[in-house]
């Protein structure tokens, strides 16, 4: 399973296809699937994954969504899904929204061997509901520790997870949408503060130059194939730890391949239930990480080149 970072740049076509999936006149396409029956109690798994693959076909342009998943990864790919577990249930990835994204990826060939679910630490993830493991069939674990090598990237000093810089050739971020107190929201960007040893030394000026200069790192940006946001309960307040009186019904996945674009719009949806409910705007000094992440190349945050489709 061990891979380069630069590996993925040796799969001909796979970019070029990611890239090609969500080029609409230039813009970056977010797609956003709402259905209510998806949560009656408990999250409806059947529906969720007809949700999930909506997005994908409506995001690559494709006929059916086996076929969208097979433009964004090929058989011989090992997949990371990079999940947010920290602060526990109701404001972390459900296992349901992994779950969904590995039988895509089983619809497109990848082996199921070559498919690593995983966050910052194996205790999160089974707080969480995710059960670990490192034998046979789906991986799921934590970093627990076992981090690469020091890197040095712009404003980012840190040990990268070795999931991103020796195992994987594609990745699925897969965040939770709720605020931070920091960063403004915590989001597709804000989630990979899990895959390095040091966040904490991160946070300063509301995580903004480190977060786009990590999420620029080329082995972050280069493997990021696609973005799944569950947002099926955020919280427009109080994050990133649970805050029960603040979260809402939303129905929702968030799926694209640009993380920035994905945040931009979260952040917008975030705003817009804070203006509903009274609690403020998050002031625009807070995200101008979203400018830095453009400026960076790690995507847009420009409303002007971005699509968002409803399915």
């Amino acid at each position: 399973m061990a891979v380069t970072g630069a590996a993925v740049t040796g799969l001909p076509g796979v970019l070029e296809a990611a890239e090609n999936a969500v080029a609409v006149q230039g813009r970056s396409r977010v797609v956003v699937a709402t259905d209510r029956n998806v949560l009656k109690g408990e999250i409806v798994q059947q529906v969720l994954e007809a949700m999930l693959n909506r997005c994908v076909a409506k995001l690559t342009g494709s006929r059916t969504a086996a076929d969208g998943w097979k433009k964004l990864f090929k058989p011989s790919d090992v997949v990371g899904i990079k999940v947010n577990c920290l602060f526990g249930k109701g404001v972390s990835t459900r296992p349901e929204v992994a779950h969904a994204i590995v039988k895509g990826l089983l619809s497109a060939g990848v082996k199921e061997d070559n498919i690593i679910i995983w966050d910052r630490s194996t205790s999160d993830l089974v707080k969480v509901g995710y059960k670990p493991n490192t034998g046979s069939g789906v991986k799921c674990y934590g970093d627990d520790g076992d981090w690469g090598e020091l890197i040095t990237h712009g404003t980012f000093k840190g040990r990268i997870t070795k999931v991103i810089s020796e195992k994987i050739t594609a990745l699925v971020n897969a965040p939770i949408l709720k605020t931070h107190g920091i960063a403004g929201i915590s989001n597709a960007l804000k989630n990979h503060y899990g895959s390095f040893d040091n966040p904490g030394s991160h946070h300063g000026n509301h995580c903004n130059p480190a977060m786009p200069d990590f999420n620029s790192l080329p082995m972050v940006k280069n493997k990021t194939r696609l973005v799944v946001c569950d947002a099926i309960r955020p919280q427009y307040d109080g994050g990133p730890g649970l805050k029960a009186d603040a979260q809402w019904n939303f129905y929702s996945l968030i799926v694209g391949t640009d993380p920035v674009a994905v945040d931009y719009h979260g952040l917008q949806i975030i705003q817009r239930k804070r203006e509903e409910t009274g609690v403020g705007a998050i002031k625009p000094k807070v995200t101008e990480w979203l400018a830095a992440a453009q400026e960076r190349g790690v995507g847009t945050c420009d409303p002007g080149k971005i699509e968002i489709v409803s399915v």
